[in-house]
């Protein structure tokens, strides 16, 4: 399976049922902030405790081979909703501990190695590209990415460049 995630409405046709290819607009959903109770870790684990839509994308994100994630950058990080998404992911990790080149980083439950393009939009000076690329660096051991490429591209060509990477994906 491979997984398209974006914070904004795309004006770009995937038809889910002829392709391997899972579309979530985070926009249209309900996904409240991890409140840090680690309940996904104890009390439920693997399952977050917090009853929303975040419950039903990140059993998606483990699963997923490809992730092209679609987010407006802000001060260097992903917008508020991307965000969000992403830290409520946490049940798809477990508490434990494992060395992964020389790092400290959680053991993952059952989630696939990834090859991630992460497409960054808006009006995004050089400073705060060079820290969502370290971001991203960083993100990557444990996100499980097994490869990744960060793309900047002004907000009126979003549409126009996820089109060109999933022209790739397809090839």
């Amino acid at each position: 399976m491979n997984l398209i995630m974006t914070d904004t409405n795309l004006n770009i046709n995937i038809d889910e049922k002829q392709s391997d290819i899972k579309y979530i607009d985070l926009s249209k959903m309900k996904i409240s902030n991890c409140v840090g109770c680690f309940g996904c870790w104890v009390k439920t684990p693997g399952k977050c405790v917090i009853r929303d839509d975040a419950t039903k994308v990140y059993p998606i994100i483990a699963q997923s081979e490809k992730v092209m994630y679609i987010s407006k950058v802000k001060f260097g990080s992903y917008d508020t909703i991307m965000k969000t998404m992403l830290e409520r992911a946490i049940p798809i990790q477990q508490a434990f501990i494992r060395l992964h080149n020389g790092e400290a980083h959680h053991v993952q439950r059952d989630v696939k190695e990834k090859k991630a393009v992460i497409i960054a939009y808006g009006n995004i000076s050089l400073e705060e590209q060079d820290i969502f690329r370290k971001l991203i660096e960083r993100n990557s051991h444990n996100m499980m990415f097994e490869s990744y490429k960060v793309i900047f591209t002004p907000e009126d060509e979003l549409d126009i460049t996820v089109k060109k990477e999933l022209d790739l994906w397809e090839n």
